[in-house]
């Protein structure tokens, strides 16, 4: 039997959650997953970035108006998850995210925002390079500030589930085990700014 350490596969160990349920309300309404990037619904660019990143197992929740996503958007090979409670905020998304993982054999889940076109495949490489185990505990930086994405070992989603409210996500658990949280810097390779208002539309392409 072959007795050398297991080294942990990024591929297969760990499954990526895009959260794309939001309905975009202080952008008139209009549900952030559907919003043009170039010349495609900007989920589906989300996907692409994961993709480059080398995510081959990708949960997308949906909620706004998840019919028109799934209509419009080219999501093939993804697993599409519904979030019926997606006007809950964030934190019902990411619940619903890390309970499709159940029963995968995930060990760990790198959790993206769909409205975060800035950060591209680097930043998600970086921070899946930082996965040892169902313990790993990371997120990227940007000047030392604490930000998206993020990566937890399934050790986590029991916790991170129960704490999870509102538009806070992750927020709460992260802040109560910051001791233990692997930051890694991304600021030279992406920018964090999120698409929430109509001002905020000069990024997209």
């Amino acid at each position: 039997m072959d007795t050398r350490d297991h080294a942990p596969d990024p591929r297969t160990e760990i499954a990526a959650l895009l959260l794309a349920a939001g309905g975009g309300r202080r952008l008139g309404g209009r549900p952030k997953a559907l919003l043009e990037h170039r010349g495609r619904p900007l989920v589906e660019h989300a996907v692409g970035v994961l993709r480059a990143a080398g995510c081959a197992r990708i949960h997308v929740v949906l909620g706004a108006r998840a019919d028109d996503v799934r209509e419009r958007a080219d999501l093939a090979g993804c697993v599409l998850v519904d979030n019926p409670g997606w006007a809950d905020g964030m934190g019902s998304s990411l619940r619903a995210g890390l309970g499709s993982l159940a029963g995968t054999g995930a060990r760990a889940a790198l959790v993206s925002l769909v409205d975060q076109p800035g950060i591209g495949p680097r930043a998600v490489t970086r921070v899946l390079a930082g996965y040892e185990d169902e313990t790993s505990l990371l997120s990227a930086a940007y000047a030392g500030v604490r930000g998206h994405p993020v990566l937890f070992g399934a050790a986590h989603w029991t916790d991170i589930a129960v704490a999870a409210s509102g538009d806070r996500g992750a927020r709460a658990y992260l802040e109560e085990h910051a001791a233990r949280v692997r930051l890694v810097e991304c600021a030279d390779v992406a920018e964090p700014y999120d698409i929430d208002t109509e001002a905020d539309l000069v990024h997209l392409e």
